[in-house]
């Protein structure tokens, strides 16, 4: 929706929460999961890895971090999800234009460091303290691995440590339901690249053969 709509819902929580309505995912944890920057801020803060980000409104800054993150970056709109909106640029003609565009639309130009990654990456899927579900999703003809960017998905286990990861981000961010996206880097360190406080599970549920729903509703029943 619009930025008004966003902001309308956001007001609406928050005032069902004040009046002692259970509201999952907290408000505060949604507004923070929306934000780019703030999910980014919010996991350095908890000694999680992302990857090197830069946050700037001028397109001079903007230049300099792009040749800082090695003239190799994902141009992100600070509000999206699924990968929409998303550009890898490596050109700097292309990053010098993109940014005066940018910025004379008055946005703000959230970059990331591009990871070099297998082509793949994790969805894991927490509710309260455990992962009920994660699969392995794999680019096809693109860099980008989300489903909805023509991605395919598989079931996976996922190691101890990447589940211990997983929880952390969620629990970094307020949410105890998340999707939580786990990329491989190229010296085997593991990094959150999102973390959802929304999270669909149209893909996942039938990949991983798991009734999402049915444990979001345990979760409540249990009396959290």
């Amino acid at each position: 929706g619009s930025l008004e709509q966003v902001r309308v819902g956001m007001d609406l929580l928050h005032e069902a929460a004040a009046r002692g309505m259970p509201v999952l995912n907290p408000p505060r944890a949604i507004e923070v999961c929306v934000d780019k920057y703030l999910t980014t801020a919010r996991l350095a803060r908890a000694g999680i890895a992302t990857p090197p980000t830069a946050v700037c409104q001028k397109s001079d800054d903007a230049m300099t971090c792009f040749a800082d993150l090695g003239g190799d970056a994902v141009l992100k709109p600070l509000f999206g999800s699924e990968g929409r909106g998303m550009c890898r640029i490596t050109d700097p003609e292309t990053a010098w234009r993109t940014f005066r565009v940018l910025e004379q639309t008055g946005q703000v130009i959230y970059l990331q460091q591009f990871v070099r990654h297998p082509g793949r990456d994790f969805r894991a899927f927490v509710i309260g303290d455990r992962v009920v579900a994660s699969m392995r999703r794999t680019a096809v003809n693109d860099w980008r691995t989300n489903v909805a960017q023509g991605g395919t998905a598989e079931p996976v286990t996922l190691s101890a440590s990447e589940t211990a990861l997983a929880l952390r981000a969620a629990e970094a961010v307020g949410c105890p339901i998340a999707g939580v996206d786990l990329l491989p880097g190229p010296n085997g360190e593991m990094f959150v690249i999102e973390v959802n406080a929304v999270p669909g599970w149209k893909a996942l549920a039938p990949t991983c053969g798991v009734d999402v729903a049915k444990e979001i509703v345990r979760f409540l029943a249990e009396g959290t």
